[in-house]
């Protein structure tokens, strides 16, 4: 099931999104300063070529969203695009649930934005 959905999400407009997360991705690694923003986009254009069968989940105990480190590279993300990012995410999300058919792509932009207000800390696994 999981494979027709993601087909369907690739067909409406998933493709765009990974693109974007791509495109971004490559060019903050082209810069030293940005390659681990840049990781952080390649793991979101992961998430939203597939998003259907995969979770997002906290890297415990060894490397939380609250640790030092992480807390600083979040702030930096959340303030140069990340909230952006989120509001983005979050808007489509709800557009998207006030369709029943829409529901199901709604809920994964809302898993894409849970990755994308902290993604430094976080993984994605397989369900």
């Amino acid at each position: 099931m999981s494979i027709i959905m993601n087909l369907l999400w690739i067909i409406l407009g998933g493709l765009f999104v990974f693109l974007g997360y791509f495109v971004a991705g490559i060019a903050l690694c082209l810069t030293i300063i940005g390659i681990p923003w840049g990781i952080q986009c390649f793991k979101l254009s992961i998430l939203a070529l597939f998003p259907f069968g995969a979770d997002v989940t906290t890297r415990w105990p060894e490397s939380t969203p609250t640790s030092g480190i992480n807390i600083l590279l979040n702030i930096v993300w959340l303030i140069f695009g990340g909230i952006w990012i989120v509001l983005n995410h979050l808007i489509w999300g709800v557009f998207l649930c006030l369709s029943i058919i829409g529901i199901p792509f709604g809920i994964q932009h809302f898993k894409l934005m849970k990755l994308s207000f902290t993604p430094f800390g976080r993984d994605i696994v397989d369900v």
